[in-house]
């Protein structure tokens, strides 16, 4: 079978769509990121001192997370007077985590 007539799913995809997967596919990879993603999508919206608790991390680690997925447009977030609260700003990788706990849970 040629490689022309596979049909693969990215197939569609400009290169730009696919770098920016790839780039929210290794945001995703860390632990920590994905702790927070889960979070966010379960509580809604988040202070950073909120966040920064419930991971039991440094206040400048669980920054930095946030900063990586901001960048790739993961999350957003909203000053509130002296605080930062964040919340889901793409919901799609959602289904990834719901993959993952599915595939990777204890059966």
């Amino acid at each position: 079978m040629k490689a022309k007539s596979l049909n693969c799913a990215l197939e569609n995809l400009s290169p730009e769509a696919v770098g920016s997967a790839a780039d929210i596919l290794r945001t995703l990879a860390h632990p920590m990121r994905l702790r927070i993603i889960d979070l966010l999508h379960t509580a809604d919206e988040l202070p950073v001192c909120g966040i920064t608790e419930y991971l039991g991390i440094a206040q400048a680690a669980t920054s930095q997370h946030l900063n990586h997925m901001k960048r790739v447009g993961l999350i957003r977030s909203e000053r509130r007077g002296k605080e930062v609260w964040y919340s889901v700003a793409d919901p799609r990788p959602i289904a990834l985590l719901n993959c993952i706990c599915t595939c990777c849970g204890n059966n």
